[in-house]
């Protein structure tokens, strides 16, 4: 294929347009991944420790947070993106992609002001909230904004960008949380904080210029500026053959979904959109399983309390770390294809993760009466440090971008934002599970299961799992419209043959030749069954 953004040969029009607009797109990450990597240093700074302890001390005196607040304060944002993502279906089906991301970016400001003014726990935690709220309608919607006006050859770059984003979002916040972590006024956790009015700004300024997309506009009965909306995209005419051929497929798949009815949540559970689903929602949680969100919500503070005394430089490391490895993920997704690199991606973080559970089990010691951890053996906590970094490279490579890319491609028009909204509410309903429940599970006292460096054996299982999920589950849509994806799993019932698939019809030959839901007509087309909603061939 060469180089995977190299337009291939025979292409009509331009494809830069809709490259940058998805990478621009992309940068709704940003939000997610600083929101995300901010709070994981401001609740290790001492000012705002003294700000909002309620009185706790720990045994030298110094103030603290208890568990249960720490699990609140971290995992509330979780709460309201689950909320959020699920909400994001109903606005985008409503008032379209391109407006719901700029409503979701109001909603997101409101919960920025809240913390930025905050000087006690529930202000905070409400503001939080709110933030998570816009965060979880934003991480729905640009997934699906993307993967409806991206060209098909670059599609898995461009939505997997959203990943990059996220991961540039979590190295800017720890850049300024080590900067600003020493003051001893509220700039130490309000200039975090409050920079995230510039994330929110850039991203609704450029929603009020970029068009709704082409798909949204058939949906809602709009040929003419669906025409228009796609032609600015390709940078063709509106009467060009290639305009005409790619707004025709997407109209007769719409055309051809709603001879099925009116679409319901009920028909996300229905026959082969139900496997989509699943897969969705599977995908998505097991990526939060893999435990990288421990590192990046609660990294600072472990490696604080694991004795390292440059906490904050080693969070800014494994930042980088986790952007730059981004890279050739991208340039791998379109290149080698999703299944592959899901596959040996699972296989390096299981290996990875179950070796920083083995040095840190057995190089670590613990002083009974505080809690405080110590390191037996420096250079073991060194090589524990280092894989972590490589964990994070085969993360960040591969399974930190495909979720994205796999649930923003896999799902039909008609319910497409409805099963991703569910898809990405399984991301963060885990994602708030480990936030609420790490505190517990690791921390020293009473009540908590005091794991430490154990923890990474749950990672290790839970990455054990992602390996047999990819070979039985993931299909291979590289290079593939969403319409030809439709009938990728319409025609292979199973994942490990997917990879040698080729479509053989279109959606327009489908109703041109008369294959109908009900079976009747078509010489050798792919049909729909209506009653288990899977595809079955017709002969005549």
């Amino acid at each position: 294929m060469g180089l995977a953004l190299k337009k291939p040969a025979g292409v009509p029009g331009k494809s830069w347009p809709a490259i940058v607009i998805g990478l621009f797109v992309a940068f709704g990450g940003v939000l997610f991944g600083y929101d995300t990597g901010t709070i994981s240093g401001i609740i290790a700074m001492n000012f705002w420790l003294k700000q909002f302890s309620t009185g706790n001390t720990n045994a030298d005196g110094a103030p603290i947070i208890t568990a249960s607040q720490q699990s609140e304060i971290v995992s509330i944002l979780s709460a309201g993106t689950f909320f959020g993502a699920l909400g994001a279906a109903l606005i985008a089906d409503r008032i379209g992609r391109r407006w719901s991301l700029i409503v979701s970016s109001g909603v997101f400001t409101i919960g920025v002001i809240l913390q930025t003014a905050a000087t006690a726990i529930p202000m905070f935690v409400a503001g939080r909230f709110f933030a998570g709220f816009g965060v979880g309608l934003i991480s729905a919607l640009i997934p699906l904004y993307q993967s409806e006006t991206a060209p098909k050859w670059i599609r898995g770059v461009i939505v997997g960008s959203y990943q990059f984003a996220i991961t540039i979002g979590l190295l800017l916040a720890n850049v300024v949380n080590n900067a600003t972590h020493n003051r001893n006024d509220s700039g130490s956790y309000r200039i975090p904080i409050g920079v995230q009015f510039a994330w929110a700004i850039i991203l609704v300024t450029g929603m009020l210029i970029l068009p709704e997309t082409p798909r949204y506009l058939i949906k809602r009965g709009k040929p003419e500026a669906a025409a228009r909306s796609l032609a600015r995209l390709r940078r063709l005419p509106v009467d060009h053959e290639a305009i005409v051929d790619e707004l025709g497929e997407i109209t007769a798949n719409h055309e051809f979904e709603l001879t099925l009815g009116k679409a319901t949540y009920l028909d996300c559970f229905r026959g082969g959109v139900f496997k989509r689903l699943m897969t969705g929602c599977l995908l998505q949680g097991l990526q939060q399983l893999t435990g990288i969100n421990f590192i990046f919500y609660y990294g600072t503070q472990y490696f604080k309390n694991s004795g390292i005394t440059n906490s904050f430089v080693i969070s800014m490391i494994t930042a980088a770390v986790n952007v730059g490895s981004t890279l050739p993920g991208l340039y791998a997704i379109d290149k080698f294809g999703r299944r592959p690199l899901l596959f040996w991606g699972a296989i390096g973080m299981c290996v990875s993760q179950l070796l920083v559970a083995i040095l840190g089990t057995t190089t670590t010691g613990q002083y009974p009466t505080t809690g405080v951890t110590y390191s037996k053996n420096d250079s073991a906590q060194k090589a524990s440090i280092a894989f972590v970094c490589i964990y994070i490279f085969f993360f960040a490579s591969t399974w930190g971008p495909i979720a994205w890319v796999v649930t923003g491609e896999i799902f039909p028009l008609k319910v497409r934002a409805k099963c991703l909204s569910m898809s990405t509410a399984t991301n963060w309903l885990l994602n708030w599970a480990i936030a609420y429940s790490t505190p517990y599970l690791v921390n020293f006292g009473p009540g908590n299961a005091n794991l430490q460096s154990k923890i990474f054996f749950i990672w290790f299982g839970c990455c054990f799992i992602c390996i047999a999920f990819v070979y039985f589950m993931i299909y291979e849509t590289k290079g593939l419209t969403l319409e030809q994806i439709d009938e990728l799993y319409d025609e292979v019932k199973v994942a490990s043959k997917s990879v040698h698939w080729k479509p053989t019809t279109t959606f327009r030959e489908i109703r041109a030749g008369g294959a109908s839901v009900a079976g009747q007509g078509g010489v050798g087309g792919t049909g729909y069954d209506e009653k288990t909603h899977e595809g079955v061939e017709h002969r005549g």
